[in-house]
């Protein structure tokens, strides 16, 4: 069965003008050279420093943003060839901020309903119906429509969110940074409902996030990205307990473990992380890397199978 989604090779440039003519001076290579893919049901979860282009990847991904080069596959078709608006139902996504993602002249209902009444689905009595399940599915009440964003807490207010996402019955979710806004003990009951409704309704998952513990619990697979190259996927187990690429071993050993006693020897990286304007030659983390060697600063290692699944964009593993 093919994946529910593939990047082949996939590139997002973005042109950097200056002058009273506006004549390019440079160019932003946000995404370079990615290729993946998520298999329907699964959880991909995509880490990285910010700057390193997991947003602008999840807006290829929704067609927000027109890809340089490569190709974007959704449901084996060319993401290109989509009807705009079937696109739409197919795929939504699951904004950082939960309040500001909302309209807030707008009562629940009316956001909720939004797309439904856009794709004019059902009668109007249906569409109140259907967002009347929405908010009990999310774990809120009917009545609840009848309010506005700012009447309800930051994790009600991501319910809502959830809520408006599911309304079109979409098979991707991108969820950008969904919980990082919330208090910690709301971030559990914003997880465990989405991973409730992923079970329920065979929902496929995009997860971005900067909190790797988050990752590592709602994930099948992980991607970390730097430079807007991914450096390094595989099954989230194998990742976490056995990282390859010293920038994956870097990243983990920040992570804070509960027992103070058995905690990992933190990896401080030297520098800042480069300009996407101006990205190093070969392997674009060799500035930054401890084991850096002459053939990382000359050639552009690729990713390649390795142990348990995993690929690794490395040459102390593919040399």
């Amino acid at each position: 069965m093919p994946p529910l989604l593939e990047l082949i090779n996939v590139t997002k440039h973005f042109k950097v003008t200056s002058g009273l003519l506006g004549l390019q001076s440079g160019l932003v290579r946000a995404v370079d050279g990615v290729s993946l893919h998520v298999n329907k049901g699964e959880t991909l979860g995509l880490v990285g420093e910010s700057g390193c282009g997991k947003s602008t990847l999840a807006k290829c991904i929704m067609g927000l943003e027109p890809v340089t080069s490569g190709e974007v596959l959704f449901d084996n078709k060319a993401l290109s060839t989509w009807d705009e608006k079937s696109l739409r139902s197919k795929i939504q996504m699951i904004f950082q901020d939960p309040y500001s993602s909302l309209n807030p002249r707008q009562k629940i209902n009316s956001i909720i309903r939004e797309g439904l009444d856009i794709h004019n689905i059902g009668t109007k009595g249906e569409r109140q119906e259907k967002v009347n399940g929405l908010l009990q599915l999310v774990g809120l009440m009917p009545e609840h429509g009848l309010r506005y964003p700012h009447e309800f807490s930051g994790g009600q207010r991501q319910r809502v969110a959830v809520a408006r996402t599911l309304a079109l019955d979409p098979k991707l979710i991108v969820c950008d940074e969904p919980v990082s806004a919330l208090d910690v003990s709301v971030q559990a009951q914003v997880l465990g409902l989405l991973k409730d409704l992923q079970t329920q309704f065979g929902l496929t998952y995009i997860f971005i996030s900067h909190d790797l513990s988050v990752v590592s619990h709602i994930s099948d697979n992980v991607a970390v990205m730097y430079l807007g190259r991914i450096m390094e996927i595989g099954p989230s187990k194998t990742l976490f307990d056995s990282p390859k690429h010293p920038y994956t071993q870097a990243l983990l050993s920040a992570v804070l473990l509960p027992d103070p006693t058995n905690q990992p020897e933190r990896i401080t990286l030297s520098g800042d992380l480069p300009s996407p304007m101006n990205p190093p030659t070969g392997c674009p983390f060799h500035p930054r890397c401890p084991h850096a060697f002459d053939k990382c600063k000359n050639g552009r290692p690729e990713l390649i199978n390795g142990e348990s699944d995993t690929k690794v964009a490395c040459w102390l593993h593919n040399a």
